[in-house]
């Protein structure tokens, strides 16, 4: 019998250099899209597909992060004395349950294995999501639901995938596939930023994941990969052959929010998405054509 997926680990320790100076004082995960932090995104999907439990692999300087989701008891009590009903049902709907958030710290900054290595205690012996908030995720169904579906479906771990042109395969973490059945994909390896020429596809790993906790045991051995660093792709691998291993198609469509372009290309879109805010923006963007 499946365990439950109930628990999710965000990598948030980074310092966010490529935003800099913007995110000198300011965490890069509180970076606002519209009108909502990157976090808050990344919660909102987990908590769509059922996540009830979360860890933040935090870093120095990251304290707003966990302070976003807590009970601003000032804040919501002038709200609520000038009667602002609305800010104020959207602000407690943010909060998450006592006790349902947890920290833990990266002190090294060692590769994404190593992040998620640091949330061993939290994850046990549960399956577990990992989301990036870096990849923001516009989706009519949430990606991390998605993903818990198939993860119901076949057991084991399970991966978003999209297809990316050839050349810019030496980013990510490429799937070699087994057997490719449209929507799920099962896979018989994982290759980290592989040289172009020997990529054993096009299919890439993005900031999405439901892993079982074994993963957990290949991490410790902390073996450094692409780059020196302790690389999740490189632990998720040994699971293979051992577990069922699936990538997912997601529906929906990604922004890469670690980059300028696009964080950029995301404002647009989602304020484009919202019905208050569209005319608007359709109209101001006519300036720029």
């Amino acid at each position: 019998m499946l365990k439950p997926l109930k628990k999710a680990v965000m990598p948030v320790a980074g310092l966010g250099t490529r935003f800099l100076p913007a995110t000198k004082a300011i965490a890069k995960e509180m970076l606002p899209v519209v009108d909502r932090p990157l976090i808050q995104y990344a919660v909102d999907e987990a908590r769509a597909a059922g996540i009830e439990q979360f860890c933040f692999v935090t870093g120095r300087g990251k304290t707003a992060i966990v302070e976003h989701f807590d009970v601003h008891f000032e804040l919501e009590r002038l709200l609520e004395e000038r009667g602002k009903e609305k800010e104020l049902a959207e602000l407690r709907s943010q909060a998450l349950q006592p006790g349902n958030l947890v920290t833990t710290r990266q002190q090294v900054p060692m590769g994404l294995g190593h992040a998620i290595w640091c949330a061993r205690s939290f994850i046990g012996d549960d399956p577990f999501a990992i989301l990036l908030p870096d990849d923001l995720m516009m989706c009519d169904v949430s990606c991390t639901k998605q993903l818990a579906d198939a993860y119901r479906e076949t057991g084991g771990n399970v991966v978003a995938i999209e297809e990316v042109p050839r050349e810019r395969v030496n980013r990510y973490g490429v799937l070699d596939v087994e057997k490719d059945m449209g929507h799920l994909v099962s896979v018989k390896g994982l290759v980290e930023k592989p040289p172009i020429d020997k990529a054993p596809s096009n299919l890439t790993i993005i900031g999405r994941y439901v892993l079982m906790p074994e993963v957990i045991g290949h991490l410790a051995k902390m073996e450094k990969g692409a780059g020196g660093e302790v690389q999740l792709t490189d632990g998720m691998a040994k699971l293979i052959g051992h577990q069922p291993f699936h990538g997912v198609r997601y529906e929906g469509r990604r922004f890469d929010c670690g980059d300028k372009v696009g964080f950029l290309e995301a404002q647009i879109a989602f304020a484009l998405n919202r019905p208050d805010l569209a005319p608007q923006v359709r109209e101001f963007l006519a300036n720029y054509r």
